[in-house]
């Protein structure tokens, strides 16, 4: 899917819409998948036949290989954003809960407004851009504020806390790397090398934390099974990809209010597939994640209508 000049409003939409929908659903998948695979087994597994595939594919289209400076760089941001970004909320989920983690996963447009420096102008010029983004953070604390999830004590929970926004910003430094040094390549060939390096990366930290001496491939149950295929196929090839697309196109801090839609849509499949609770306070702070979400794009709103008046 090299890049394009002029890529097509439905694009956007499905693109958006993976990002959105199908990454708050992975949410469920690891949930299962975790009743058989360690955590960095299965991340290193998910991303090394994801990647695998998305090469070959590359290789069967005889797509131009990426420079070495480019693959470097390309290996580097796979790996600070799905070892260090996902991997840490994984680890992180052992400490406190996943609606505290949902939380502070929330802020991460809050960090690419603070690092992504190339985009100020944009970014701190544009009342709706940053209303929206606070809005939207408000809303996803109602949303968990509001629902009543239990609350883990441990004496690791303000590490964990900072470990996760320490994920967070490692997310944002690597999707602005990836943005900014994407070659000549096609996006599926720069997420082939992301998700393979994140995938060996994933091992070593598997071997050192002696995951493999307790793992027998053959007592995973269907289950498992079932949410690992979900999470390469959906979760990789399909959502991952179209964040990598998106970071070509559109400001990072725009693409990343997916983090205040993603909980939202795990909670509701969880009340729907995995008997969950899901509680009538929880839909308030959903109508102020879509405001929020409608705020951020009120400017692109704008524009396209402009156009199409011009037109």
């Amino acid at each position: 899917m090299p890049y394009s000049a002029a890529p097509s409003r439905l694009l956007f939409i499905l693109s958006f819409a993976a990002v959105y929908i199908i990454w708050g659903s992975t949410y469920l998948a690891v949930r299962f998948a975790l009743t058989g695979f360690p955590p960095f087994i299965l991340v290193a597994m998910r991303y090394l036949v994801a990647g695998l595939l998305m090469l070959a594919f590359c290789i069967l289209k005889r797509e131009r290989f990426l420079s070495l400076p480019v693959f470097g760089l390309q290996a580097l941001s796979g790996i600070l954003m799905l070892v260090g970004g996902t991997g840490m909320v994984a680890w992180a989920e052992q400490y406190i809960t996943s609606g505290q983690v949902a939380v502070l996963i929330a802020a991460q447009p809050l960090w690419f407004l603070l690092l992504d420096k190339a985009n100020w102008q944009k970014y701190f010029s544009d009342k709706f851009i940053i209303s929206g983004l606070l809005i939207g953070f408000i809303g996803i604390v109602l949303f968990i504020n509001l629902g009543e999830h239990e609350a883990k004590e441990s004496s690791m929970k303000l590490i964990a806390m900072i470990g996760v926004q320490i994920g967070a910003m490692l997310w944002v430094v690597g999707s602005l790397v990836t943005k900014k040094h994407k070659g000549s390549s096609s996006v599926i060939m720069n997420s082939s090398i992301q998700l393979v390096a994140a995938s060996l990366f994933s091992a070593l930290i598997a071997f050192c934390a002696g995951e493999f001496r307790a793992f027998e491939i053959t007592t995973i149950p269907l289950n498992a099974w079932l949410g690992m295929v979900f999470l390469i196929t959906f979760g990789s090839l399909i959502a991952y990809v179209a964040y990598i697309w998106l970071l070509g196109h559109v400001a990072p801090a725009l693409i990343s209010t997916y983090t205040y839609v993603n909980p939202v849509v795990a909670v509701i499949l969880g009340w729907l597939m995995a008997d969950e609770k899901l509680h009538s306070g929880q839909l308030l702070g959903l109508a102020v994640i879509l405001i929020g979400i409608l705020l951020v794009n009120v400017t692109g709103y704008k524009q396209a209508l402009s156009k199409k008046q011009a037109a």
